[in-house]
């Protein structure tokens, strides 16, 4: 009997135990992590006031690209699903870039969650934290107290996903109204309009400083919208959840990140902002909103802020090691990795990849210490994930036509190009630094793949070389582009005609990809044979039952 006729076993099946609720959740808690306890004070200080502009761009592109996702996600709702979209529309070479830098970033994300909650417990338990060249870092003690919640949040996620969303939406709760309280009170106890044309004015870096703080911290506070996605393998309907769910955390996200930069900049002491916005609130690295309340007087307001200083990245972390997971679970499906991270439990998780993102991720707290480290590096991995669905979604409207749509956004053929550019924008104005080092990482995944497909015991993957042939001019022209451009590169393209030529370079990728995409009955095979392994439950009716 052939794999299709018989199904998937129980051995190979993920369990679908996830409803609305704590899809968005799951989302939603991702997104409110680290990055609301220091993206303000960050884009304050690089922006100015114009840092509430910075938000805004920020969740333009971000919301354009949580779209595109969301449509893949429901039209294939499957674990993992930013590593399987491109494997898909491209073959095995796309998938792979794609999956190993949302790997890359979800596996380091983990990590850098629990050393922002030690940072902050470190100012009430002596000993987690020292500081190395003017940065805190975890000590011996602090790495040992990492590895503590690490592993219980592999716990969590071994117990299986219905324990996870349990876990999650609760700390969900807090997360989300401490900074509605937060933001509550310091409207009510002190706020200065006059501080919104303070320090030099609105602007006082220019447009630069606006477009300098989106990767600073701005875009990756918003950055998380897609972990419901890559538990579409474990929703119990995914057709019609994932959707509102991506859709209903990037709203309540970018609404909460909005409110706090307002409330920050309205709630500074004036005479702080006199020589500028370098340093605009005393004893930064303790918090902004907490450095605010202590200044304020409002000691009990301080101690709910550490707290949650503890609780928000601590559940971001929890979902990045379960989202961690189920993205090698999807790359080890596609044929990238050896099958058994492919296996699950009788819990319906898979636990060894389970094991492998803990390991992982204590290996990257020994070289990484610091929040301040990684946060850059992280951000553009991501961004380098998000920029592959502008174009599959294009490819796959062309070749898999027919495809059940729950979701189908309106105005793709606008939407898709213009979100290609924004992610490949935000990689540029990330600088040359981190560029470099996002393109080692793709070349080191590049290597991996080759050793696996050497020493594979099973048959070797196609690579679909054709059809995967725009990324290395893609990859290689932003590397020339960065270098020569003004952000940590050689100055040799003006202000504003590097955002020319990154958005035209941009363009001429997009269609290049798109006329190279695998052919329909190929994309069929490839969707065919993933269904059938991830048991993906399917959808009488209309073919598009919403559009937006």
């Amino acid at each position: 009997m052939d794999q299709s006729s018989a199904g998937p076993s129980s051995k190979s099946r993920l369990r679908r135990d996830v409803g609305l609720i704590g899809l968005t959740f799951i989302s939603l808690g991702s997104i409110v992590g680290s990055g609301w306890l220091l993206g303000a004070l960050t884009a304050a200080r690089t922006a100015g006031p114009a840092a509430i502009v910075s938000w805004v761009l920020a969740a333009v592109l971000i919301a354009v690209l949580a779209l595109i996702h969301t449509e893949l996600g429901a039209a294939y709702p499957v674990s993992g699903g930013t590593a399987r979209f491109p494997h898909f529309a491209f073959g095995t070479l796309s998938g792979f870039t794609s999956g190993w830098m949302a790997w890359i970033g979800t596996v380091a994300a983990a990590p850098i969650e629990v050393e922002a909650s030690l940072q902050y417990l470190g100012n009430k338990i002596p000993g987690l934290m020292h500081v190395s060249d003017g940065t805190p870092v975890l000590t011996s003690k602090g790495i040992a107290a990492a590895a503590v919640l690490m592993l219980f949040f592999a716990i969590v996620n071994f117990l299986g996903v219905r324990w996870l969303a349990r876990v999650n939406n609760v700390l969900v709760w807090v997360k989300i109204a401490v900074p509605l309280l937060t933001i509550g009170v310091l409207v009510a106890v002190s706020f200065h309009p006059s501080n919104f044309h303070a320090g030099g004015g609105f602007a006082p870096h220019g447009f630069s400083g606006v477009l300098k703080a989106l990767p600073a911290g701005v875009v990756y506070a918003l950055l998380g919208f897609e972990y419901a996605i890559q538990m579409g393998g474990e929703a119990r309907n995914p057709r019609r959840d994932i959707p509102r769910a991506v859709i209903g955390a990037m709203l309540i996200g970018t609404a909460l990140y909005l409110l706090l930069q307002i409330v920050f900049i309205g709630a500074l002491n004036p005479a702080s902002l006199v020589h500028g916005w370098s340093d605009p609130i005393a004893k930064g690295a303790l918090g902004p909103y907490a450095g605010l309340a202590t200044s304020l007087g409002l000691g009990w307001l301080a101690f709910v802020l550490y707290v949650d200083a503890f609780i928000s990245p601590s559940g971001s972390a929890l979902i990045n090691v379960g989202a961690s997971s189920r993205l090698s679970f999807g790359l080890s499906r596609n044929g990238y990795l050896p099958s058994a991270f492919g296996r699950v439990s009788g819990r319906g998780v898979p636990a060894f990849s389970i094991v492998f993102s803990f390991v992982v991720g204590m290996i990257v707290l020994l070289p990484f210490p610091s929040w301040q480290q990684l946060v850059g590096f992280i951000t553009s991995a991501f961004v380098l994930m998000y920029a592959f669905a502008p174009v599959t979604l294009a490819a796959l409207r062309r070749s898999d036509p027919d495809r059940v749509r729950p979701y189908r956004l309106a105005g793709s053929r606008i939407l898709a190009p213009f979100g290609f550019i924004g992610a490949n924008l935000v990689i540029y104005w990330s600088g040359w630094h981190t560029v470099s080092r996002l393109l080692l990482a793709v070349l080191l995944g590049f290597a991996l793949l080759a050793v696996s497909q050497a020493t594979a015991s099973r048959s070797r993957q196609r690579m679909d070389w054709r059809a995967s042939s725009w990324i290395a001019p893609w990859l290689t022209g932003m590397a020339v582009i960065s270098y020569l451009g003004q952000f940590d590169g050689s100055n040799v393209i003006p202000f504003w005609w590097d955002i020319v030529v990154v958005a035209l370079f941009s363009l001429a990728v997009f269609y290049l990809a798109c006329s190279v995409a695998l052919p329909g009955e190929r994309v069929a095979a490839y969707v065919r044979d993933d269904e059938v392994v991830a048991d993906v439950p399917h959808t009488d009716g209309q073919r598009d039952a919403a559009t937006v």
